[in-house]
């Protein structure tokens, strides 16, 4: 009888290996020109109407969506950015209401951030959309308004992602498969609220379920990490809220970023987001030093490096990072802020919140390790 060889064993990847890995196997600019259309087109209409502004919101929520793709909710590709471009339009309007100078935003900050750390025992795409809802919360912040200015920026946001789902959903040709989830949309709206207003116990369960939720919530897998993200995000909006400067959103949006379950992957992330940012602020002022600073010459480089973020988002997190930072740069030059400035405070508040990840990290082992070396100490008085 033929002998079956003995499958290899499986490579051990170094305990810091995402710091020097690069996946080049995942490199591809077949789905990332896909998605910077909608970007690109969002900011050059926006500079020939003569709102540049505009044109910089919807293309930004054009390229929060177009991350989407890459994401699966019950096997649907268009399911997540459908529900993300949903969940900014929300958090848009909330973060702005809310503002970064009140003690209303460490609530609904640590709020959110507590939100998206019990999500992260859902589906990826589940979770990535809690993410994009609290990232843009955090952003929103930055630009606290009225109702009317809120709602016109949601707007602006949410019509960026609508147009990428569009875009996306042409290309990809999956116009069929939006139009299914469309239908499921409305029809699964239209079975709730039937059914909450034809039920006369709608609101004795939801009493009984509000009741035994602190229980359940105990029973989740993810929850300790929800408090320490929640603790984590508190901090950050905290600092980010006596800071005072505008630019201080990426606190609390690099803590949210980098905190993972465990320390080695909260580590690595700090490390490479701090590294991939610093780098990306000297590339970008590099640039802006070297090109004239037209409308048009800013939104090409935005959309050349929102493209290579597409890229890069699967290949390292420091690379990608790199891009991120130079796209958002020409980005917010659109709007006549100055790059060098942009770079520079964003280095520093990444700095900050991945310092205040950490530690807080570090600091959740430490009482993790007291505790049980207490049990362990009265078990052995007890024996």
């Amino acid at each position: 009888m033929p002998t079956t060889a003995n499958p290899p064993a499986p490579v051990r990847r170094g305990y810091l290996a995402d710091i020097y890995t690069f996946d080049w196997k995942a490199f591809s600019f077949r789905t990332p020109l896909i998605g910077v259309l909608a970007i690109a087109v969002c900011l050059f209409v926006g500079i020939l109407c003569g709102h540049p502004s505009a044109g910089l919101i919807a293309g930004g929520g054009a390229f929060t969506i177009g991350f989407g793709v890459n994401q699966r909710i019950a096997d649907s590709r268009l399911w997540p950015m459908i529900a993300a471009t949903a969940a900014v339009f929300l958090s848009t309007m909330i973060g702005m209401l809310v503002g970064h100078r009140g003690f209303t935003l460490v609530l609904a900050a640590a709020l959110w951030g507590f939100i998206y750390g019990i999500l992260t025992a859902r589906a990826a795409g589940i979770s990535w959309v809690g993410q994009q809802s609290a990232i843009t919360l955090f952003v929103a912040s930055a630009f606290p308004a009225n109702f009317h200015s809120a709602l016109l920026r949601a707007l602006l946001i949410g019509g960026g992602g609508a147009l990428q789902i569009l875009i996306t959903s042409a290309f990809l040709r999956l116009l069929p498969e939006l139009a299914a989830d469309l239908r499921a949309i409305r029809q699964t709206s239209s079975d709730e609220i039937s059914h909450l207003l034809n039920s006369n116990f709608a609101r004795y369960r939801m009493l009984v379920r509000l009741r035994a939720m602190p229980e359940n919530l105990l029973h989740i897998p993810t929850f300790p990490f929800a408090i320490r993200m929640c603790l984590t995000i508190a901090i950050s909006a905290e600092v980010y809220r006596h800071l005072g400067v505008q630019s201080g959103y990426w606190i609390p949006m690099t803590a949210l970023l980098v905190q993972k379950p465990a320390f080695s992957e909260t580590f690595t992330r700090a490390f490479l987001r701090v590294g991939g940012t610093l780098a990306g602020a000297v590339v970008s002022t590099i640039f802006l030093v070297h090109i004239h600073p037209d409308p048009y010459y800013l939104a090409t480089a935005t959309v050349f490096f929102a493209l290579w973020s597409y890229a890069t988002n699967t290949v390292n997190y420091g690379l990608y990072t790199l891009f991120l930072t130079s796209y958002i740069v020409f980005l917010l030059s659109l709007n006549s802020l100055p790059g060098p400035v942009i770079a520079h405070r964003r280095a520093l508040c990444t700095i900050a919140g991945g310092f205040i990840a950490l530690i807080i990290h570090v600091d959740a082992i430490r009482r993790l390790r007291n505790r049980q070396h207490t049990a362990s100490l009265e078990i052995s008085s007890q024996t």
